[in-house]
Formats: C-alpha cells, structure tokens, sequence
C-alpha cells in the first residue's frame, strides 16, 4: 500500500516537472531569436552557394 502511494506521488511530482518545463519553454528569449536568425541565415547562404554551383555547372557545359 505504501509503495503505491509513494508510486503514484512519484508520478505526480514527474507529471508537474515536465508541465513546469513545458511553461517555461514558451516563452523565447533573445538568445532563442538569436539562433533563429543564425540558422535561417545559414540556410539561405545554402541555398546561394547551390545556386552558383548549378550556374558553374551550366558555365562550364557551355
């Protein structure tokens, strides 16, 4: 009886943590904008350099 109980606090405390977690990850903060710009500047610097390889690839078909 007492295992269940400890068991099902346990879960509860578990349950709360990760609800805990989950509120404070809502909210973004500068460093998270940071990050975000970071990566989408990355991709489009990938999406360039793709191009020019295709456009180098056309250039030297010709």
């Amino acid at each position: 009886m007492k295992n269940e109980m400890m068991r099902k606090l346990g879960l509860a405390l578990l349950i709360g943590m990760l609800g805990v977690g989950l509120v404070a990850c809502e909210d973004e903060g500068p460093a998270e904008e940071a990050g975000e710009n970071i990566d989408e500047s990355m991709e489009d610097t990938g999406e360039e350099m793709d191009e020019m390889g295709e456009e180098m690839e056309e250039a030297a078909e010709d």
